[in-house]
């Protein structure tokens, strides 16, 4: 699946950086004529030139660096608080000098589930009506439908 803001999926790619490439189309007309800016046809011109086909391929948005995470030794300390303590996000801030967002993300992270989801004396969660698939319930029949005979009830059959 292509990325939601992508102008063209990998075949138009490879048509227009071929239309500038094999067939020596101006930048400006391939890029008029595929509606992406010409900064855009020029990268996926030279990515042709570089890769072939292979270049078209959709990549990841995802940063190759994140600078700015929060180290890993913080990591462990709120973890650790978290674990230990069974602070919330704020008090683990305050303790340790950070921001309760910065705190909270971390949680999130690690998979570490909310105070209110947690057994005070144990720690283990305790949400247990959350399933993978709807329907993995066992249904109750409350109201006893089930227990209609065949036929019919007392209002068809009468009461006996």
């Amino acid at each position: 699946m292509p990325h939601r803001n992508a102008p063209l999926t990998e075949t138009g790619r490879l048509r227009l950086a071929r239309c500038v490439v094999e067939d020596g189309w101006p930048l400006r007309r391939a890029a008029e004529r595929f509606q992406v800016s010409s900064t855009t046809a020029q990268r996926w011109a030279d990515r042709y030139r570089q890769s072939g086909e292979a270049g078209m391929r959709d990549r990841s948005s995802r940063p190759r660096t994140s600078p700015r995470r929060t180290p890993t030794r913080t990591e462990r300390r709120i973890i650790e608080v978290r674990v230990l303590r069974r602070w919330g996000p704020a008090r683990i801030a305050h303790l340790l000098r950070l921001v309760p967002s910065t705190v909270h993300r971390v949680l999130t992270r690690y998979g570490l589930a909310r105070l209110t989801h947690l057994d005070r004396a144990t720690g283990r969660v305790i949400r247990r009506y959350e399933r993978e698939r709807p329907g993995e319930l066992v249904h109750v029949d409350i109201k006893k439908l089930g227990n209609i005979p065949d036929g019919g009830g007392h209002k068809v059959l009468g009461r006996r």
